[in-house]
């Protein structure tokens, strides 16, 4: 079953990390949770569940609905929902006139020797950053995470109802494409060539709906997400009729 879904050595050992908790919440009827997943992670793991066909006793969370990343959450028996206490909340501020990027945030924390699947989404506002985080992080984070680049960090814990989740911030973009498949629409999203588009794709640096894809040729449908490494990420978000000229209208949000 993990061999079907896993296209990789990296997709096998995570879906057979993500098994076992599984089946230690089966087996000792406790909760289990997962670290971090990525939006792919997240997938892989739902194809793998609906492959075993467990429908019911787990949850995605990474602490707010439009989170990308999320751990799974398995209740056992006598769980109807999960605790609240599976993930942490925790708000670096900063003050002066200087703003850490995400990137700035993200690295700090690498600095500090925190492996990526330890912490969820990094929510950049004007004064202050919030993050979710597994438990066993929460006081080393608040004795130990003081600095981002070269911006000063106070740390203090949050409730999730506190949490500051700025809004997304996008590009509409209008236009027409002579197909859908994966090299026009990517074309139009990112404002390069059709050709540069293609050379992407084979280079592997496109992703669709977050897991890679090296055919151009590959239909988009509405709804569906893009990743360029490098350029970003857009969705297309409509697709419409088609024009006196044959081609099909789309609109992209192009997150910027």
């Amino acid at each position: 079953m993990i061999t079907r879904i896993a296209r990789g050595s990296e997709d096998r050992l995570l879906l057979a990390r993500v098994w076992d908790k599984y089946e230690q919440t089966r087996r000792k009827n406790i909760p289990a949770v997962t670290v971090f997943l990525s939006p792919r992670e997240r997938q892989l793991a739902q194809a793998l569940l609906n492959a075993a066909g467990v429908r019911s006793g787990y949850v995605f969370d990474g602490g707010y609905e439009a989170a990308e990343r999320a751990v799974l959450i398995f209740l056992p028996d006598w769980a109807e929902a999960p605790t609240g206490e599976e993930l942490v909340f925790l708000r670096a501020a900063f003050h002066g006139e200087e703003t850490p990027t995400h990137r700035d945030l993200l690295g700090s924390l690498m600095g500090l020797g925190v492996t990526r699947e330890r912490v969820g989404d990094i929510l950049v506002s004007p004064h202050s950053a919030d993050i979710a985080a597994a438990p066993s992080l929460r006081d080393f984070f608040l004795r130990e995470w003081e600095q981002a680049g070269r911006v000063r960090l106070t740390v203090t814990e949050i409730s999730r109802e506190s949490l500051c989740i700025p809004p997304a911030q996008v590009k509409t973009i209008r236009d027409t494409v002579s197909s859908l498949r994966l090299d026009a629409v990517a074309a139009s999203a990112f404002s390069i060539s059709r050709g540069r588009a293609a050379e992407l794709i084979a280079a592997g640096r496109v992703s669709l709906d977050h897991a890679p894809c090296l055919k151009g040729d590959r239909s988009v449908e509405e709804g569906a997400v893009l990743t360029v490494r490098g350029l970003g990420k857009a969705k297309l978000t409509a697709v419409g009729g088609l024009t006196k000229k044959g081609r099909t209208g789309i609109t992209i949000e192009r997150y910027i």
